[in-house]
């Protein structure tokens, strides 16, 4: 039996809103080898898996880190506190085509991995609001592209996954949402990402 599409899931981070962690850190940390020495301590040793994951706390995790590299307690601290900033600015687009969608009819979901901190992000950014219900990976203690975090979205919101539609920018996390039956599209540009959906839809409904 053909299921027409009514669900269209996206991925938050490089899909509804951009970040540029080289500006973030350029700006608060001058210092060139400084610099990179503290994106090294924060983007190894699996810090961002487990702060999407969850099972601590941001702030747990900060703490974990200072004691574990006291010379460099500022920076993580400035990285701590500034933590919302990284993110920049909508992708571009995407609110004006999100509320099209709506508009026809489509429910529009979230599904990202991020720490707890999103929801300071999710108030600062309208194109949240026009999400109709969404699941956070620190929430639920599984990250993509873990079957798991589908599968809650799924649960959750009783959806059917072959009338879901699944956007993100890794292609990883794309694959993972087909192997549990959903359409998927890997994401570059707004632009991109309808041409791509219309046809989805064009075959599908």
């Amino acid at each position: 039996m053909q299921h027409n599409i009514h669900n269209l899931i996206f991925d938050f981070g490089k899909v509804l809103v951009d970040y540029d962690f080289e500006a973030f850190f350029s700006r608060f940390i001058p210092d060139q080898q400084r610099r990179w020495t503290v994106m090294t301590i924060l983007y190894s040793d699996s810090l961002p898996q487990r702060l999407d994951r969850g099972d601590y706390t941001f702030e747990q995790l900060m703490q974990e880190l200072i004691l574990r590299y006291p010379d460099f307690a500022d920076e993580i601290l400035i990285f701590s506190r500034h933590y919302t900033e990284i993110v920049t600015a909508e992708v571009s687009g995407m609110r004006t085509l999100l509320t099209q969608l709506k508009s026809e009819g489509y429910h529009l979901y979230g599904l990202t991995n991020w720490c707890s901190k999103v929801h300071d992000t999710m108030r600062q950014y309208d194109i949240f609001r026009l999400l109709d219900g969404h699941i956070i990976s620190s929430e639920v203690h599984t990250i993509k592209p873990e079957p798991a975090i589908y599968q809650c979205l799924l649960d959750r919101y009783h959806l059917h996954p072959s009338e879901c539609v699944f956007t993100d920018d890794k292609a990883e996390n794309v694959e993972a949402a087909t192997r549990m039956g959903m359409h998927g599209i890997v994401f570059h540009d707004a632009k991109q990402y309808e041409r791509d959906l219309r046809s989805i839809l064009q075959h599908k409904n």
